[in-house]
């Protein structure tokens, strides 16, 4: 069986079952079924619109947030799949501090849940900076499936890696590639 990078930390019986769902090229179509559309955030303006609505519901009195983006970068630069970063600078006699949210560019073309998870994950950085037990239940607290999203994700990610896009871009009509593994 092929390694699963994704899901090192989950049991055997677990890895098991999803290089099963691999070996008869049916990853594609557990996913497709649980989440069939990519959803239509496509834009860092959607992207700050989104976050900021999650923010204002459940972190009204957190920092502010002075930038949300798709970084194509992440992956490449930083083992994330989002970052959360704090930046204090002095502007004459002001300490100014900012908080930015970048989620990484594959995520444009992904479940709304996935891109859900992964706000609600950098907007708990602004509360609970380690991941620690007050972070994941304030992670849940937003988002209450968070857990099951996480390992849902970490699936796409390995199909993703394995198969190739699951969904269709819009921008790119000609190179749908909507593989199945």
């Amino acid at each position: 069986m092929r390694q699963l990078k994704y899901l090192a930390g989950y049991s055997e019986k677990v890895t098991q079952q999803v290089g099963q769902l691999i070996s008869e090229d049916q990853l594609g179509s557990f996913l497709l079924k649980k989440y069939p559309a990519a959803h239509d955030i496509r834009t860092d303006r959607l992207l700050y619109d989104f976050t900021m609505a999650i923010k204002s519901e459940f972190l009204r009195n957190s920092q502010p947030l002075s930038k949300v983006a798709y970084d194509g970068k992440i992956s490449l630069v930083h083992p994330a799949l989002g970052l959360h970063s704090f930046v204090s600078r002095v502007q004459g006699g002001k300490l100014k501090a900012k908080n930015e949210i970048r989620v990484a560019s594959v995520f444009k073309l992904a479940p709304i849940e996935f891109l859900k998870m992964i706000v609600v994950h950098e907007l708990a950085h602004l509360k609970e900076k380690d991941h620690d037990k007050a972070f994941y239940r304030l992670c849940e607290h937003m988002e209450p499936a968070y857990h099951q999203l996480e390992f849902d994700m970490r699936l796409y990610l390995t199909h993703l890696d394995l198969g190739g896009p699951l969904y269709q871009d819009p921008e790119k009509p000609g190179e749908a590639k909507l593989r199945m593994v």
